[in-house]
Formats: structure tokens, sequence, C-alpha cells
């Protein structure tokens, strides 16, 4: 039986709905996607879903604050399955406002670690990325520079560059040195990092290895989504950016390097929640799996699953295993924190 794929794209007030569809001569089911992921490798990931189940996907793109808006202003008439989005905290966000609903899978249990799980189930990793420290290869790797605490070493003065402390990943980061430290170290941390800062807080990642590699500062921090992104450029400005950085992954002899993930949840008023489930499930499939981390420069959040994208040239390491709920519950405070001492 012959089919056929199309797919539609429509704006609709600051955020995109596309429709992915199999035509077979049956009537399709349908599953609703709000996404706060804009990669082209994703939409492998629908369509393939499409093809093998035959339901029409419908997905709606934004910013993660404006996906949350607008599902908290649709409540319970909300056509919402399934939320998508980048970091812990915002998947914390989205916990915090209700919108998420528990998932029952055995399949999703055995496929992801408990690290990367709610305690509850109201969500789980589907990739990750691991926050790091980036240095100059031609001043060199600072001597003994092997924990995230070392970044606020007085002999670091003057020479570190980071981003805005508003920034989701910065925000999960401290929150997960208050999870592991306290709030006092967590706050002298802070205060450290702060004085050793080489300019004032700009840019997004990309700008602080840009940064780093032109001998602005000696080190930053950085996730490996963004130094693999220009390690894969066809640009060769890029690759050059890339070969002139090298990269630490921090605390390899204590609790383990601090990862983003990219999660999904089902959502609390679903209307169509066995195909959302299944969706899901999907999701932690090998083939799944691969496309989301290799073609889109992340780790496989599964952990029978190999990374062979450009991040496996970075080397491999040790995660931090904190559950990842534990980033959300203490981004309050992390916020506060970062405020008092001046990061702005």
């Amino acid at each position: 039986m012959s089919k056929t794929f199309g797919k539609a794209l429509i704006p609709i007030i600051g955020v995109f709905l596309v429709i992915f569809a199999v035509s077979n001569g049956q009537a399709s089911e349908e599953l609703n996607i709000y996404s706060a992921r804009h990669y082209d490798t994703d939409l492998m990931l629908y369509e393939r879903f499409t093809e093998e189940t035959g339901i029409k996907l419908n997905l709606i793109e934004g910013k993660s604050e404006e996906l949350l808006a607008r599902l908290t202003q649709e409540g319970e008439f909300s056509p919402g399955d399934v939320l998508l989005t980048v970091d812990a905290g915002r998947l914390w966000r989205a916990e915090e406002a209700g919108l998420f609903a528990p998932i029952t899978s055995t399949l999703i249990e055995e496929r992801i670690p408990a690290h990367l799980r709610h305690p509850d189930g109201l969500w789980f990793g589907i990739s990750k990325r691991a926050r790091v420290v980036i240095y100059n290869k031609d001043a060199g790797a600072p001597q003994d520079l092997t924990t995230y605490a070392d970044l606020a070493d007085p002999s670091l003065a003057g020479q570190v560059c980071v981003r805005s402390s508003s920034n989701i990943y910065n925000i999960s980061l401290l929150a997960s040195i208050v999870a592991h430290d306290g709030a006092e170290a967590a706050e002298a941390w802070t205060e450290g990092v702060v004085a050793n800062f080489a300019r004032a807080p700009q840019g997004n990642d990309t700008a602080q290895i840009r940064a780093v590699a032109a001998g602005e500062c000696r080190v930053g921090i950085a996730n490996t989504y963004y130094v693999a992104r220009l390690m894969r450029s066809e640009d060769e400005a890029d690759q050059a950016v890339a070969d002139k950085i090298g990269v630490i992954f921090p605390e390899q002899e204590t609790r383990g390097t601090h990862v983003n993930i990219s999660g999904a949840g089902l959502l609390a008023h679903a209307p169509n929640k066995d195909n959302a489930v299944r969706f899901l499930e999907f999701l932690t499939s090998d083939w799944a799996q691969k496309v989301l981390a290799d073609g889109n420069n992340e780790y496989p959040a599964v952990a029978s699953v190999d990374a062979e994208g450009p991040v496996t040239a970075l080397g491999t390491f040790k995660e931090d295993e904190i559950n990842a709920s534990a980033l959300g519950e203490n981004q309050s405070l992390a916020i506060r924190i970062y405020d008092r001492a001046g990061w702005r």
C-alpha cells in the first residue's frame, strides 16, 4: 500500500504549527507536541514516528517561556499532549505550573537512568550536554584546574569569561553546586568567579568559546553542544576557533561533570494520552537516541547507546548523577545568590 507524506508550516502568535501526516487509506490518529527544541534533526524523529504508526503529528514550536504561557492559558482545554524543552530548570518551571501528568511506562523506567527521570514520573531526559570548562590551548590549561570550584581560585583573576547569570544553563549549574555543597559554599564560589571575570558577562556559549580562542580570556564555561557544533561546522573559521580551545570535564575525581538535559513530559490535559506515551517511549529507542544525540551534537540519555557524533572527540567523562529534579528545586536560590554576588 502506497504512502504519501506531507508537512505544513503555519505561524501562530510567536509559535509555529507544523503538521506531519501519513495517508494510507485509513483514518489517522493524532498527537499534539509543543516543542522548544528547534533542530532539523528532530523533524526526522517526527517523520519516522508518523511513518511507523500512522499517527498524524501536529507540532507547535516556540520558545520555552512562550509555550509555558500558552499551555497555562489554555488550561484544561489545551490540545497539547507532549512538551519537549531544554534543561531541567525549564522542565521544573512547567512542573511548578502544573502542566505535567505522571507517565506510567516500564519501558521508559528501564531505558532512562533514574537520575534523568523525575522521581514521580512527570518528565525525563531524552539527551544530554556536559557543562565543561574550556581553555586557550596557547595559554595552556591552568595547573590543577579539575573542579568547578577551581574557577574561583584567585590565580585566575581577570581570566574567566562567562555568560549572564540569567541563562538557564548557568542557573542549573549553580543549583547543582547548592545541592551538593550547600548555599554557603555556592555563594563563596559565585563571589570568587565574579572576582575573576575577564569582562562583564555577555553573549551566549559560542561567544565564550570565541573569546577564549581569541585570548580575551584564558578559560570559560560552555556546553559541549556548542563546542561540537563549531567542530562540525563547514566554515573553516569556526573550525579554527574549535582547534584553539581545549576542554576540561570538571569533577572527574569527585561527583562528575554537570549535565544539562533536553526533556519530555506528558501534558496534564492530554487528549491523546495513549499516543503521547507511545511517542515518549519511541524517544527512548536506539534509533531515536542516535538521532537526538549524533544529529545534534549531544549525548544519548540511554546508557546503552553510544555517542558517535563530534562530541566523541572531546573524550569520555563521568557525569554528575544528582537527580535532575534537584536543579529545578534549587533554581530560585541560585538566582538570588547570583544577584547578591553581582553576576548579572
